[in-house]
């Protein structure tokens, strides 16, 4: 163990920056408009199934590996597994997501930055509902304002983690994280009035059997393993700072808790809005940068001020969990290369940002030009597909499998007990299962589903 490894100051400090790390534009962005694609309260009801028996699980895996070797991904594995052994390339793979991921994803959080901006300038007023639709359009294809919003998100992903560990990622958690939770209370309280509150229970709580196909289930997986930030190294490397004391058990549901409360509060804020002024819950990817900003528009004096404050809440989100996968690649070199963290940041952070720059330019065609013609995807959308449909799954395919069957069962459950409040062996044995069955089987098919080999309605049509 490295002596001088940086730890977290506190439980709860962990708890924060995990649940930041989880909590991102999947919650906000995302999360509301799969709902609303899959028909509403039974996709709910099955997410918050899959969260208990797959997600949960890897994630404890993950920071059973990080606390016991006190290593970031590559190291961890070398720690288990030895220098040779074939493992390490899944710590490899944790490094590589982290550094793609974020390269883009930094131009999504451009985006909400760029919205926010826009909010205080009231860039609506006076438009149409087809002119605000339309300034999305606009940015996707504007070269130099999508890499000068990318490069400021990097800044402060980059200033963040710089801090350290304590100083820096726990720190500014403390802070982002209930910020953005209470911007979402107060942002649900005021839906409350809403005429399309009710209307937004219904379609969130309650199960409607008839609107949901079976790659809703699927999808609902899916996203339950993605929204964790599994299979990309930031919860193992978080694990990697803690103290032996330190409950993974409660500390992981804690995470999930957390994380899954914000997805609902998204769907809390966004759908009474949606039913309110007469928009389809099923609007798809463009639910939050093209239809919202047409409601905004039309509640009239306080919508400019709603519009900034959704989009901040937007910005902390995507912040919070950028800096987790910074710190991915950034824990690598300070690590395995004895670099310093201001050497390793800043370098890998400013590259981070140039393979960045494609992504950014995508929407505009002025680099590579021929990407598209070739791979069938622009630049920004083939390693959003490779990370999302190849990298992640097969990350956390991989870690379950080894915590489940090849990890030495000794440290395994030494790991799992050491500062448990749950000493109960039910439910290691329980959590193993999951490990060993559930989730491994449940990864598999999400990747046969998103890859095209599975086509999970057309087979049980056939069936049926």
């Amino acid at each position: 163990m490295n002596q001088h490894r940086e730890s977290w100051g506190s439980k709860f400090g962990f708890i924060i920056a995990a649940a930041g790390s989880a909590v991102g534009l999947g919650n906000i962005w995302k999360f509301p408009y799969i709902t609303g694609e899959n028909g509403g309260g039974l996709f709910v009801l099955i997410y918050l199934v899959c969260i208990a028996v797959v997600g949960i699980p890897i994630m404890m895996a993950e920071i059973v590996i990080g606390r016991s070797t006190q290593k970031s991904p590559v190291g961890a594995f070398t720690v288990l597994t030895g220098k040779k052994s074939s493992w390490k390339i899944v710590g490899w793979m944790g490094v590589f997501v982290g550094f793609i991921i974020l390269s883009y994803y930094s131009v999504v959080a451009g985006w909400a930055l760029n919205y926010t901006f826009m909010s205080l300038t009231n860039f609506f007023s006076g438009k149409s509902p087809e002119e605000i639709g339309s300034v999305f359009g606009l940015l996707y294809t504007s070269s130099g304002i999508n890499i000068f919003w990318h490069a400021i998100f990097m800044l402060m992903t980059i200033g963040v983690v710089l801090g350290g560990v304590k100083g820096g990622i726990e720190r500014w958690n403390k802070i982002l994280m209930p910020a953005l939770i209470v911007i979402f209370v107060i942002l649900a309280i005021m839906s409350v009035f809403l005429s399309g509150w009710r209307e937004a229970v219904d379609f969130v709580f309650l199960p409607h059997i008839d609107r949901l196909k079976a790659s809703g289930v699927l999808e609902a997986l899916g996203h339950a393993f993605f929204t964790l930030s599994l299979g990309m190294g930031a919860m193992l490397t978080y694990g990697s700072y803690l103290q032996k004391d330190t409950d993974i058990v409660k500390s992981s549901i804690w995470i999930s808790v957390l994380d899954t409360l914000v997805a609902l509060l998204a769907c809390m804020v966004m759908f009474p809005i949606i039913f309110t002024y007469g928009f389809s819950p099923e609007a798809g990817p463009g639910l939050v940068f093209k239809t919202l900003p047409i409601i905004f528009s039309q509640i009239g004096t306080g919508g400019m001020f709603i519009s900034f404050i959704f989009f901040v809440l937007l910005v902390f989100a995507a912040l919070s969990s950028a800096v987790s996968l910074l710190e991915v690649v950034t824990s690598y070199f300070i690590d395995e290369k004895s670099w310093t963290r201001h050497k390793a940041t800043l370098i890998t952070g400013g590259i981070i940002f140039l393979f960045g720059i494609p992504s950014a330019l995508s929407g505009a065609g002025t680099l590579f030009p021929q990407w598209e013609s070739m791979y069938g995807k622009n630049f920004f959308d083939t390693f959003d597909y490779l990370a999302s449909n190849w990298m992640l799954p097969l990350g956390g395919l991989f870690i379950s499998i080894y915590v489940g069957w090849v990890m030495d069962p000794k440290l395994r459950q030494s790991e799992y007990l050491t500062g448990s409040a749950i000493t109960n062996t039910w439910y290691y044995e329980a959590w193993l299962i999951f490990l060993k069955f559930v989730a491994p089987v449940s990864v598999i098919l999400i990747i046969l589903q998103r890859v095209g080999l599975l086509d999970i309605d057309r087979l049980l049509g056939a069936i049926f």
